[in-house]
């Protein structure tokens, strides 16, 4: 008798607290996964959107905003049906995206999306760090600007910020899994409906009562300050943000893995995946066209810390403090898979190491507890250690952001699902549904890696200005 027959006889009381898979009952619903989605979408993201228009034009920006949500949806369907195996309402539970990956495809494309997957989620939490010290800075500045006038630069280092981020995610970090975030998601889901409803309040009123500013079918122009090669670095790089705006493949499966038994998880997934994005979307489609119309070509790559905005300063403070707010929650929704694999895989290695297996409790107020291990506290803080080692020496937000959504978006978003999907149903090649589904997986990898030469060049050229562990605001 297999694992999940044996689960689905057990009775009473024991029944009623695990899964059919032997672990603790999951708790999540439609609400709860939204959120999960919408925290990790609506990220930094939406902060470099009037710069990407602005790279792109009236013509392209819009198109390919759009594009991009399209695929993201179609791809998550595929996806949110390879969570069980074979059958995904009945089949045998995958609880990471490589579990996935193993049970529907094998061989090398395992170590593969697990590269792919880490990689990427190793570089969101640095993205997040870099992003929401360019968030307290700019709220250090805002005063400074309202104290002494905006000509003065009221210039700021961006390490101490980056530090004291790294010091709270540090003891944030100690959240046993991924599924106690739920509450985190929600109020992190709800500040960034706040930081972005605020971005897009100050580019309506900029465009009704500010002076006109210069736009284009084509996006910023090629001229003194920018020139041809410029124009194509920063086109590239640009659909690099877009990508990033929807990266959220990587913890989808982690995601689905939180939602209860009841209705199915691949049916609720979709429900979720849906409804994530189609608000995304309308709040991208907003802050991005309202941003480029309010800033024009020369919109900032960080549209609150970036100072398009000055007046009300409190107001651009509020909309930084949501930013930080939301950045805290989506950095854990990217670590918490990597705390787990690395975790998991330490006990396989090592069954008998009292440091990374011995588990200590602490009894909290309300008949709560906190368990750990002395390993999960020394190994996730010095995780969070690295990453804002790493972000204090790399301060390149759209540069940065733009290699993360290139890196990311076609291996994890496109490639892998439609492979899947393809194994899956035993697709023939020659038949239309494989040759366009291939095509479009084709069209993807081509953006993917124009987006990544794009951020390349920008970074590269940007490192012959930088100074390492200098960042400023």
């Amino acid at each position: 008798m297999d694992n999940d027959r044996r689960f689905s006889q057990l009775g009473g009381e024991e029944n009623a607290q695990i899964d059919d898979d032997g672990r603790p009952k999951r708790k999540g619903t439609l609400v709860t996964a939204s959120a999960h989605i919408i925290t990790s979408v609506i990220g930094s993201g939406v902060l470099s959107l009037p710069w990407a228009i602005a790279q792109l034009g009236w013509i392209i920006g819009p198109v390919a905003l759009i594009l991009f949500a399209l695929i993201t949806l179609f791809a998550s369907t595929l996806l949110a049906d390879c969570y069980r195996s074979p059958d995904p309402i009945t089949g045998r539970r995958n609880y990471i995206y490589m579990d996935v990956v193993k049970a529907n495809l094998g061989g090398r494309n395992i170590q593969l999306s697990g590269i792919a997957q880490y990689i990427n989620l190793i570089g969101f939490t640095v993205g997040y760090t870099i992003t929401t010290s360019f968030s307290m800075a700019a709220i250090k500045r805002s005063y400074c600007f309202h104290r002494h006038g905006h000509s003065v630069g009221c210039h700021t280092s961006n390490n101490p910020f980056m530090i004291t981020f790294g010091i709270i995610q540090i003891f944030i970090s100690q959240i046993p899994n991924f599924h106690e975030l739920s509450v985190l998601s929600l109020i992190t889901t709800t500040v960034c409906f706040l930081h972005a409803s605020i971005g897009l309040g100050l580019s309506i009123a900029k465009v009704i009562g500010g002076p006109h500013v210069q736009t284009s079918l084509i996006g910023a122009p090629i001229g003194e300050d920018m020139s041809r090669m410029d124009k194509i670095w920063s086109t590239f790089t640009a659909l690099g943000n877009l990508a990033f705006a929807y990266a959220f493949s990587d913890v989808l499966i982690e995601i689905q893995d939180t939602l209860r038994s009841g209705p199915p998880e691949n049916k609720v997934m979709k429900q979720a995946s849906f409804t994530g994005i189609s608000i995304s979307t309308l709040f991208y489609i907003l802050c991005g066209l309202v941003g480029y119309a309010a800033l024009g070509n020369n919109a900032p790559g960080n549209l609150l810390a970036g100072f398009g905005f000055f007046e009300p300063f409190w107001l651009i403070d509020v909309a930084n403090l949501c930013v930080i707010i939301h950045l805290v929650g989506a950095y854990q929704i990217c670590c918490q898979p990597v705390f787990a694999f690395i975790e998991s895989r330490s006990r396989q290695k090592w069954p008998n190491a009292r440091l990374i297996n011995k588990e200590y409790q602490i009894n909290l107020p309300n008949n709560g507890h906190f368990r750990f291990t002395h390993f999960k506290i020394i190994w996730r803080t010095i995780y969070v250690i690295l990453a804002t080692l790493l972000a204090m020496s790399l301060p390149f937000f759209n540069d940065f952001v733009g290699l993360l959504g290139a890196a990311s978006f076609w291996p994890l978003t496109v490639y892998f699902p439609i492979k899947m999907h393809i194994a899956r149903k035993n697709i023939p090649k020659p038949s239309l549904r494989w040759f366009w589904m291939q095509t479009i997986s084709a069209i993807c990898l081509i953006t993917s890696l124009a987006a990544t030469i794009g951020s390349v060049g920008s970074i590269i050229k940007s490192l012959q200005t930088v100074k390492f562990f200098r960042s400023m605001s």
